[in-house]
């Protein structure tokens, strides 16, 4: 089943939301994603939020070297993401898509009797995320970033539709090129932290000028 999304206000987001600790997973605002929900606390967490606003807090758990720690820190910054479509298989899976709305800060985590995790956030430094602005960028000004990116690609055996990105607008470009590029993980998470489009195009770049001179095999920028 698909679902119509309306521009989400920010006077309707919620204090409080399911997240999923996904490693290796970003989500970025105006970014759509499929995912394969079979763990039974998540699919709980599917179920839950199917019945209400649809809406489910991606988040980054940090790396731990401790093996016994079953429940890994958080990073504080995540995405929130609201289910688009939804399809329920044979073998009792959910199959979504996902679409990123806006990022947010983990203020504390919630204990509560459920089997998933829930998180007090605040969208306050993030508003920005849910308008349709003009920036001081052009698509003119990508031009480098893909032809760098199109290489990076290539090397690393990763396939995407360029002619797609080119017409999406601006900003669901920069961010669709954050998300699927072959980065870190903690250099994805530097990305989703910038604080605007311009900052976040600058970093693509920082990170793709160290991938160049380290013959693309990169240490994570901060």
């Amino acid at each position: 089943m698909i679902y119509l999304i309306n521009k989400m206000k920010k006077e309707i987001l919620p204090k409080k939301i399911p997240v999923f600790p996904l490693s290796n997973f970003i989500i970025f605002p105006k970014t759509t994603v499929p995912l394969n929900i079979f763990e039974p606390r998540y699919v709980d967490m599917i179920n839950d939020s199917m019945k209400s606003d649809k809406l489910i807090g991606m988040i980054q758990p940090k790396i731990s070297k401790d093996e016994n720690n079953k429940i890994p820190k958080l990073h504080e910054i995540g995405c929130l993401g609201k289910i688009t479509s939804f399809k329920e298989t044979e073998d009792n899976r959910f199959l979504i898509e996902l679409k990123g709305m806006i990022r947010f800060q983990i203020i504390n985590e919630i204990n509560s009797n459920k089997k998933y995790r829930e998180c007090e956030v605040n969208f306050e430094n993030f508003y920005d995320d849910l308008e349709e602005k003009k920036e001081n960028i052009k698509f003119s000004d990508l031009e480098l970033i893909f032809k760098d990116l199109k290489s990076l690609f290539e090397k690393k055996g990763f396939i995407i539709n360029w002619k797609g990105l080119e017409n999406q607008s601006l900003d669901e470009t920069i961010n669709a090129l954050a998300m699927a590029s072959p980065f870190t993980i903690e250099e994805k998470q530097v990305l989703l932290e910038a604080k605007d489009l311009s900052i976040r195009k600058a970093k693509i770049s920082e990170i793709l000028t160290t991938y160049t001179f380290d013959q693309y095999n990169n240490s994570t920028i901060q």
